[in-house]
């Protein structure tokens, strides 16, 4: 199923996957991709699950409402997406930007969350200027500039090497990325500290990182990570895109996960 969900004052694209009496699955992606990003999950994920992707606002075919954006802002449209589907509750599964966004629904919304998986992802950037410098760029130049570093960081030389063809699959994914879509949600990720919220997150969490992650490190996803009570932590043999870069390991580890008691 492939369709558009209107919510306040603009719509998000979304896809659903799986048996509709299976319990729900949302898939949040990272800055610059869309809902495709995920496709190395879905034949697994949807096997239990109904698996629900979405375009984050701005990105792919979902629409952009008037800028500044927050976390928050991010949050509530999931939080609307529920509602419009009905979704009592769901396990929620984000990749870095993605990540973010389920810190603040694990915080914000406890009670519509069963399990959280937070990949690649961390609370807080540090000090604004890199992200100012990345939107300064974005802005005057395009995506072009930007592709080929988040290529270098989004996946390792080896996998550069052995799988050309998903890196140029994902170098065309950001290529098409909205300039203001990704603007805008640079903002709220520059704005965002959620450090001091994670020990308020009740759900069952899973933590994963990305051996060959520059951002964040292996040693900073480890630290934050403790302080999410009982959450527990994956290293896989990834950079950033760990979802592809190790899909098979990324999606065995979920599914034990879901399925624990």
């Amino acid at each position: 199923m492939a369709d558009r969900v209107q919510l306040d004052g603009h719509s998000l694209r979304v896809r659903i996957d799986g048996p509709d009496d299976a319990p729900w699955l949302v898939l949040s992606h990272s800055l610059g991709a869309t809902l495709e990003m995920w496709e190395p999950q879905i034949v697994a994920f949807s096997q239990r699950h109904r698996v629900l992707r979405y375009d984050t606002r701005g990105h792919g075919r979902s629409s952009s409402p008037y800028r500044p954006w927050t976390i928050a802002d991010l949050g509530r449209d999931v939080i609307t997406l529920f509602d419009a589907l009905q979704i009592e509750r769901a396990s929620f599964c984000g990749l870095s930007m993605g990540g973010a966004t389920g810190m603040w629904l694990a915080t914000h919304a406890q009670d519509r969350l069963e399990r959280l998986v937070l990949c690649n992802t961390t609370p807080w950037l540090g000090p604004p200027a890199t992200m100012n410098a990345r939107m300064a760029q974005v802005q005057a130049q395009g995506m072009a500039p930007l592709v080929e570093g988040i290529l270098q960081r989004w996946f390792t030389p080896e996998f550069h090497s052995l799988e050309p063809a998903a890196v140029e699959w994902v170098r065309q994914m950001l290529l098409a990325s909205p300039v203001e879509g990704y603007a805008g949600c640079c903002e709220a990720l520059r704005d965002m500290d959620q450090r001091d919220d994670l020990p308020r997150i009740t759900a069952p969490t899973l933590v994963i990182a990305g051996t060959h992650d520059p951002s964040p490190t292996i040693d900073a996803a480890r630290q934050w990570a403790a302080t999410i009570p009982q959450a527990r932590f994956i290293e896989l043999p990834a950079a950033h895109l760990s979802n592809i870069g190790a899909a098979s390991a990324f999606n065995a580890a979920i599914l034990h996960f879901l399925q624990a008691a």
